[in-house]
Parts: structure tokens; sequence; C-alpha cells
């Protein structure tokens, strides 16, 4: 195991420190998953095309600068039950082609101003379903993107892929158009678990396009999994964690399922009767997922992720130079992050873009020429110290004192010492979440389960105190 990952990686915190029932409801408070800051729910809907344009101006008078390109793609062939995404379903590929058509349109909008060729690190393909694409409108993707930016050999190509309908011969081809990273949705391996959410995937078929993926040479291979899903126990979630190990993927996610029928109706489908019962029903799942994944060699990387020991997220880890971004854990951050497609979120300029989640609205404002913006925000120097902290402790499992202390913004302001925040975090300390070093914080084996609770105290867009989570309705502040 590398040291530095070993530590946040503990199974169990020393005698005196337990992990009990009530410790894990006393930190169970709903939190945000800090893929941005400030949360999404704070951006204003007063943010529009002209705010866009003015910060895509901003970056493209800094030349230099690097991007990061996301790019959502709506599309599934069926709704599985258990969803939270922003998906379509469709059995047309005329439905895909229009919208390619309008993320044209909207590449060119953003290139018009950002200019053309800009050097991309990286680039993502989320959804929905990106594999729904068939290999044409894939190659017509592809091809818009690198005639709009510089994606070069050494641009990371990662994109996610539904097994159901992939195929081994899709699979070649994704490493022929020069992806590097894949990442299959699995949920769990139990065959009622599965018909409880709606996704019935044999092992057998995840197992052949997991291989497939080996065999077409994807240097990095990783499977995503969902905890506190119906009839998911103890003995059930063990046989998928050994099922995945066997695999031996490069990274693994780990989320936590969130049953919300009255926010989407999809849900209701959800055979609910074998949900966890309580909160420390669900964290123990986690726990059980932890203990296993790290004892067999894998780091655990910030909340829920996971990555082998050989990975690059664990050596990065082990320095200390982990960064948070809107698409995961990243060794390397740019400085933007150039969005595209319906309910898509970048960072452009010192400035948080939401586009439209609504398909056609989303289109129509393509079609008049406009970009389509429902929110956004332009970070303040207090936003970018704050940021800085929470993504550093989320990451690397420490926090320096520096990054608390009173220092000059970027605009030249000088912003206050957290003096509120560091008194949290003492009490933080004096609880075991955390160990005082001479120039930081660092996070103990006890505090590495709560560590969103710990990103929360230097949040100033939440409540000074949350409410708790209300009995039956387990939130587990770490990964909900």
């Amino acid at each position: 195991m590398i040291q530095a990952a070993r530590s946040p990686g503990v199974r169990r915190p020393p005698p005196g420190q337990a992990l009990t029932p009530e410790r894990v409801e006393h930190y169970n408070r709903s939190g945000p998953r800090y893929t941005s800051y400030p949360p999404i729910p704070f951006w204003s809907e007063s943010f529009d095309e002209k705010d866009y344009r003015a910060a895509l101006r901003r970056a493209a008078a800094a030349s230099d600068d690097p991007v990061a390109l996301y790019v959502h793609l709506p599309f599934c062939a069926e709704r599985c039950a258990y969803c939270g995404c922003n998906a379509t379903v469709t059995n047309r590929s005329s439905v895909v082609d229009a919208y390619l058509d309008r993320v044209e349109l909207e590449i060119a909008a953003v290139i018009q101003t950002l200019g053309r060729g800009r050097k991309a690190l990286e680039l993502h393909l989320g959804g929905g379903t990106p594999n729904f694409l068939t290999e044409p409108q894939m190659e017509r993707l592809l091809r818009l993107l690198e005639d709009a930016f510089d994606l070069g050999a050494e641009a990371e190509r990662s994109l996610e892929i539904d097994p159901r309908i992939a195929t081994p011969e899709q699979v070649r081809f994704l490493r022929g158009l020069g992806f590097t990273r894949i990442s299959l949705g699995v949920q769990d391996m139990d065959p009622r678990v599965q018909e409880a959410i709606g996704r019935i995937q044999p092992e057998a078929l995840t197992r052949k396009i997991f291989l497939a993926a080996r065999e077409a040479g994807f240097p990095s291979v990783n499977l995503d999994l969902v905890y506190g899903l119906p009839y998911q126990t103890p003995e059930v979630f063990q046989r998928t964690l050994d099922s995945v190990m066997e695999l031996k993927p490069d990274r693994l996610s780990c989320f936590s399922y969130a049953h919300l029928p009255h926010l989407r109706a999809n849900q209701k489908q959800v055979d609910a009767r074998g949900l966890p019962a309580t909160a420390w029903d669900k964290f123990s799942l986690f726990q059980q997922a932890v203990d296993a994944l790290t004892e067999a060699g894998w780091s655990w990387i910030g909340m829920d992720h996971f990555a082998l020991e050989t990975d690059e997220l664990s050596r990065a880890l082990e320095e200390r130079r982990l960064h948070r971004n809107f698409m995961g854990y990243v060794e390397r951050a740019a400085p933007h992050l150039v969005a595209f497609g319906c309910s898509a979120i970048g960072e452009v300029g010192g400035a948080q873009i939401q586009s439209d989640p609504k398909l056609g609205s989303w289109q129509r404002a393509l079609d008049a020429g406009t970009l389509p913006v429902v929110r956004g925000h332009v970070l303040t120097d207090e936003d970018l110290r704050r940021r800085d902290a929470i993504h550093h402790l989320l990451s690397n499992l420490e926090l320096p004192h520096r990054l608390l202390e009173a220092r000059e913004g970027a605009s030249g302001r000088q912003l206050p010492a957290l003096v509120r925040e560091r008194e949290a975090l003492e009490a933080h300390a004096d609880d075991g979440l955390l160990r005082r070093l001479e120039d930081r914080y660092e996070v103990t084996p006890l505090g590495r389960w709560f560590l969103r609770n710990l990103c929360m105290e230097l949040d100033a867009y939440l409540p000074v105190s949350l409410p708790t989570a209300q009995s039956g309705a387990p939130r587990f502040s770490m990964t909900v």
C-alpha cells in the first residue's frame, strides 16, 4: 500500500475513536459533493448569455491557458428506475443527429469568442449513455471537437458506457478513436438488486465488455458501483465486491443511492421495500467497500473513489497534488472547463455556467443564435480562497493553515482570516476528526469517514448548522 494513501484508508479508527451508530447519526447531515464551489443551488438565474460571453472573453485573453472539455450526451435506450441523471429515452437515431447539429452550433458560438485551437488537456463524454451514439455519430462529434480544439496525442479522452448496449466491436472502435479511459456502469451484480432498480445487466455481460476493453488496449478501465440499493445486504454486496475485485479495474467509484421519488418520477418504480432502514445500515455498506478495496490494493480517493496503487491518482494523492472538478478527481487541473450539451456545467474565465437541462428549450436557444445558459456564478476572491481550501481538503486530506489565514485575493483585495471556520475545525480536532500539525490540519482515520462534514465548515453559503436526517431517511453525509 502506498504509505500516504494507507493512512486515509485504514479500516477502523484507533481505540477510543470508534465508528458507532451514534457517531454516524451525529454527523448525519445533508451537504454538497463539492464538485463546484459555490454549490450549484447558490448560482444565480440572472446569470445569462451576456455573462457567459464576458467570461469567454476573459478566457480568450489568457490565450496560453489550456482547457478541459466536457460533452453531455443525454440519450438512453431505456430509463433505469433508480437513475438521477438528466437523460432522454429514444430509439430514433435522427434525434441524436439533431442534437449533434445543435452541439455544432454551440461549439461554433463558443470558439467565436474563445478562439479556435485552444489546447485541451482532457475530454470527457458523459450522459446519459455516450455509447448510444452510432459509429458515424461518434466520429462526427470527435471531428467537431478536434476541428475546434487542439486535442493532441497527450490529451486524455474518457467516456462512460452502458455495457448492456456495448459490443466488443464498439469498444475496439472507441479505442481506435483515441479514447484512453473507459468507465462501465455496473451498480450491483446481484440479479434481485438489479430487478429492484430496473437495470438488468448479467454479470457475464459486464465481464465480457470489461475484458473487451482490456483486449482493445485501453490504458484505464473503470467500474461504477452504487450502494444503498434495495436488497443490497452485506452478503449480497460482498459478492459484488468480490466479482469487481477479480476483474481488477484501474479505478472504481462507489456512489450513494439517493431515493427521491418525489423529485424523480422514475424512482417511483424502484422496489423501495428493501432499502436500508437506517443511516448506519447504509454507512456499513460503504464501510464494507472501503475495507475490502483498501485491503486488496486500491487507494481510497476523496469521498467515494478508489484507484489501484499504480494508478496516477494514487501517486497524486501520495504527493498531495490531487484536484477536484466537475468531472471528479484529477491529477492535473485545467484553468477552464468548456462544456457542451443540455444541462452541461462548465467553468470559464472565472465564471461557472450551466446550460439549459431541458432538451427542447436548449435546442431552441441555439437555433435562435443564443447560448442556452440558465444559471451561473462569477467567482469572487473569497469564493476562490474557500474553494481552494475545500478542494485541497477533499482531495489531499489535509488543510494548510495558510489557506485559513488573512491573505490578498487575486484582485488585490485583502481577505480576512477565517476565524469562525478555524474554531469549528478545532472542535472537530477535539472530536478526533483532525490531527493538529505545525503547519496544517491532517484528516485522521476517523475523520476520513466524515470528510464532507469538514468541508462544510468552510462553506460560506451553507447555514452554520444544518438539521440532522430524519429517522428512517438515511442520508449519511459522506456520500449523499
